[in-house]
């Protein structure tokens, strides 16, 4: 699976205004809105369910990097987004320090598999070093975009 599969370009936010765990979800949901990607009237529902997901364990993997994500019946496939914070957030990452990138990821409950293959294709490029620095440095939408698909064609080590 590639990020050009799920990640909606037009929900990217290469500079997250949110200073703490919930109101990045929701600002990257709010994007997810906007672009036509989740439904507003299903908006909270899906947030809830990621906070609830975190509850669980956080979702930031370490090295500045979190994977926020659920399953929910109003998408009927898997859509994600992209957002990156210049000063970092507080997201109860595993090695405590802050994240700047985040991957918010959203499927239908019916299509385990695509989730498991999206959290597969993110973790793997996210253990690419270049690709990570080059993502926190990233400021636009077009840079983002760029090295999505560079990683999808396997321009990077991973």
């Amino acid at each position: 699976m590639k990020f050009a599969d799920f990640i909606s370009v037009k929900a990217i936010k290469p500079e997250l205004e949110s200073k703490d765990k919930e109101a990045v979800i929701r600002e990257l949901a709010a994007s997810l809105v906007a672009s036509g990607d989740l439904m507003e009237d299903s908006a909270e529902s899906i947030i809830k369910a990621i906070l609830k997901r975190e509850e669980l364990g956080s979702t930031g993997i370490g090295r500045g990097i979190a994977v926020p994500h659920t399953k929910h019946p109003s998408v009927e496939k898997l859509v994600g987004t992209v957002g990156v914070s210049a000063d970092g957030v507080d997201f109860n990452s595993l090695d405590g320090e802050s994240v700047h990138l985040f991957f918010l990821l959203v499927s239908p409950p019916d299509r385990p598999g695509d989730h498991l293959r999206a959290l597969e294709n993110i973790s793997r490029q996210l253990r690419d070093d270049m690709f990570c620095k080059f993502l926190k440095q990233s400021k636009s939408v077009d840079d983002i975009k760029t090295l999505l698909d560079e990683a999808d064609n396997n321009q990077f080590g991973s």
